[in-house]
């Protein structure tokens, strides 16, 4: 809950990216989606590098690729224009909107995790949410839903 009278700072910190547009790990090509888990860990769609990265709590110098970047494809190891990200704690796996791909795909968080899984088909998703019961609410772009 954010109070109305609540004040920021205004002086912001880049916590990713920030050395131009590109594709090493501390750069990033149209970053989209963004989600910040309880720990402070970071995950942002790459959009341009079709990869989803990860920004650990202070360190700010490189993220780590978490799903993706493997070329844009379709293939289950690949994301094509990935646009949104979020973290389901209870699978402790990432939920990435995969656009170009028209699908929504499951990461597994956990160390050689090499490919995702599909959980939707032929939906032109662009963005994400999930409530506190763990139902996924998912926009399609196409059909304005």
């Amino acid at each position: 809950n954010i109070p109305a009278n609540a004040n920021w700072a205004q002086n912001g910190v880049t916590i990713a990216g920030g050395n131009g547009y590109g594709g090493a790990s501390n750069q990033l090509n149209l970053p989209l989606g963004l989600f910040l888990d309880d720990d402070q860990t970071v995950v942002i769609t790459d959009y341009g590098n079709h990869r989803i990265m990860q920004w650990k709590n202070g360190d700010t110098t490189n993220g780590h690729v978490v799903a993706g970047g493997n070329v844009g494809g379709n293939g289950l190891h690949q994301l094509r224009y990935p646009t949104d990200v979020l973290i389901d704690k209870e699978t402790d796996s990432l939920i990435i909107c995969d656009r170009e791909n028209r699908r929504v795909v499951r990461w597994s968080r956990r160390s050689g995790t090499t490919q995702g899984e599909i959980l939707l088909d032929n939906i032109a998703c662009f963005g994400l949410a999930m409530d506190e019961q763990r139902y996924l609410y998912v926009s399609d772009h196409v059909k304005g839903e």
